[in-house]
Formats: C-alpha cells, sequence, structure tokens
C-alpha cells in the first residue's frame, strides 16, 4: 500500500506542487498556523514545524542511499567532485552577476533583499528531492545521492563561507543578516536540521536487515514526500500570504524574475561542465539537476528565521523552488 502510494505520489510530484501552491494562494491561514512555533506543556519544548519536515525529507533522502552503488562512485569520483566544486562556484559565478544587474534598477537598496534571498537559495546544498526528478528520468541515481550526501554533510563548512564572501554584495542590514545566518548554519541549524536526520537515515541503510530496511522506507518515503508538499505549502503561506494582503505586484515580478536568472544559469552552467567532462548522457543530467536544484526549503526555514519581520523576502526562494521543479522536469522528460 506505501510502494503504491509512493509512486502515485512520485509519477505526479510535478502536479502535486503546483497544487501546494495554489493552496497556499487560496488558503494561507493554516500554512501561516504552522509556520508559528508551538510550545508542547507542561513543557518547556517549542515545536517549529518547517525544521520537522525539512528533518523527514533528509531523513527519507539518506535511508533510500543505495550504500553498495556508493562504493562503485567512490572509486570512479570525477562526476561527485566536479558536482561539489560547481556547487562552490556556480554562486560565486552567478550571484555577482545579479547584483550587477540589480544595481541598475531604480530600487533604493540595490535589490539587496532580493539578492540575499537568492544567496541564501544557492548556497545551500543540493536539494534531496533531486534523487526523486533523477530516479523518475531513470539518471545517475548514485552520483546524484552522493552529491546530496557529500553536499549536505559539507554545509555547515561550505554555506558559511559562501555567505561570507558573497555578503559584501548586499548592503544596509542585510550583510548584517548573512552574517548571523552563517552563523546558525554552521552551527545548531544545520547540524540539528540537515546533517543529523541525513545521517541517521544513511546509519539505518547501512545496519538494518534487508527485510526491516524495506519496511521502513514503505513507510517513510511516502510520508517523506507528502511532508515535502506540505512544507512547501507552509513556505509559500508564509510567501503568498504578505502579498495578498498587501499587493506588491512589482515586487513580485523582481522576484520572479532574479529567481528565474539564477535557476536559468545554474542550469545551464552545469550543463556546459556536464558536456566539458565528456560524461554520458544519465551521469551528465545527474550533474546537471544537482547543479540547479537547491534546498530552497532549507533556505525558507534560515530566512525566516533570521528575517522574520520580511515574510516577502521567502518569494525569490519560492519562485526558484517551482522553477527549479519544472527545469527538472523538462530535463529528465528530454532524457
Amino acid at each position: 500500500m506505501h510502494t503504491r502510494a509512493a509512486s502515485w505520489l512520485r509519477h505526479r510530484l510535478g502536479r502535486a506542487v503546483v497544487l501546494s501552491y495554489a493552496l497556499a494562494l487560496a488558503l494561507p491561514a493554516p500554512g501561516l498556523w504552522l509556520r508559528r512555533p508551538h510550545p508542547l506543556p507542561p513543557s518547556h519544548l517549542t515545536v517549529h514545524a518547517a525544521p520537522l519536515l525539512l528533518s523527514l525529507v533528509l531523513f527519507s533522502a539518506g535511508l533510500q542511499v543505495p550504500v553498495r552503488a556508493l562504493g562503485a562512485l567512490l572509486r570512479r569520483p570525477k562526476a561527485l567532485l566536479a558536482g561539489l566544486v560547481l556547487h562552490l562556484a556556480i554562486p560565486l559565478a552567478v550571484v555577482p552577476f545579479v547584483a550587477f544587474l540589480l544595481r541598475r534598477t531604480p530600487d533604493t537598496d540595490g535589490g539587496s533583499g532580493l539578492l540575499t534571498a537568492m544567496i541564501l537559495v544557492v548556497v545551500m546544498p543540493v536539494a534531496a528531492g533531486a534523487t526523486v526528478w533523477t530516479d523518475k528520468g531513470e539518471g545517475d541515481q548514485p552520483t546524484m545521492v552522493g552529491l546530496v550526501l557529500a553536499s549536505t554533510i559539507l554545509s555547515p563548512l561550505t554555506a558559511p563561507v559562501l555567505l561570507a564572501t558573497l555578503s559584501p554584495l548586499v548592503s544596509g542590514g542585510y550583510a548584517h543578516t548573512l552574517a548571523a545566518t552563517g552563523r546558525l548554519a554552521q552551527g545548531g541549524f544545520a547540524l540539528a536540521a540537515v546533517v543529523l536526520p541525513c545521517a541517521a537515515g544513511l546509519l539505518g541503510a547501512i545496519v538494518l536487515p534487508a527485510r526491516w530496511l524495506g519496511r521502513l522506507v514503505t513507510t517513510v518515503a511516502p510520508s517523506a514526500m507528502a511532508g515535502s508538499l506540505v512544507l512547501t505549502y507552509v513556505n509559500a503561506s508564509g510567501a503568498l500570504g504578505s502579498v495578498l494582503t498587501r499587493p506588491r505586484p512589482l515586487l513580485f515580478a523582481a522576484a520572479l524574475a532574479v529567481a528565474a536568472l539564477v535557476c536559468l544559469l545554474s542550469f545551464v552552467l552545469g550543463q556546459v561542465a556536464a558536456h566539458l567532462l565528456r560524461l554520458e548522457a544519465v551521469t551528465a543530467s545527474s550533474l546537471t539537476l544537482a547543479c540547479g536544484m537547491n534546498n530552497s526549503s532549507a533556505s525558507a526555514v534560515l530566512l525566516t528565521a533570521s528575517l522574520p519581520d520580511k515574510p516577502h523576502l521567502l518569494l525569490p526562494g519560492l519562485a526558484y523552488g517551482l522553477l527549479q521543479k519544472t527545469a527538472a522536469n523538462r530535463i529528465v522528460t528530454r532524457l
């Protein structure tokens, strides 16, 4: 039953994501309620729905790692190393170019708000959802899983470095925000919400007997896909809720344009690199997907924690999340 549910949802993932966005636009109130912290009486614990959902998605990704295939990947690490280098290089190439274009706009802060949001997207690890699109397109799953795991485990080191390097491109208080977010990414957030769930899933894939692992995966996988859709809905509610209460068409158009440009450049650079490396078609598609698919959900959680008073800055990440899934669908369909 769980396997059929996961398969059914996987083949309709693109439409389900669009439906999550539409539901956030039509009925944002439950999503806004889920975005708030909820205390658990009589204890002093506080539940944050978004980090929990993100942890579930990453735990499921680690649990489904083909461990034996990863061994072969380590013996032929060209695609893995190229993906990690590109994951660090693309933000350093794309963000300054976008910053230069935004300086030419009439925005009083030179587009620093939009740029801050996009920086928080591109420095995040490869999205766990990229493995779903790789599976759908019958791409090189070991390479994709390796890139998700490696970029996730390294994110407490790489994200703060990239944030510190790119922060001079923004003005005003946004540079301070990026510095504070870098400390948050380096500390408890990245460990608790990103690295530990992924490591726990990977440990389960290694130590559990095959029968137990199979049962656990058939339960967790559909729950994680449903959780990723709920997380999309929660993040979209935060962004679109503010748009509905205070419509700002120019901001919406600018966020969409910036997200589209960054997404396009990231996928194109990944595709060019795969061509230069002369990778096989299935491996090239996985590398391209990894370059363009960043964990926008993690960036939304970080942005909410860093700038809770500016939910409209979720718009660029929200647009990027939808655009990267649309681009991924085109890539795997063409393959």
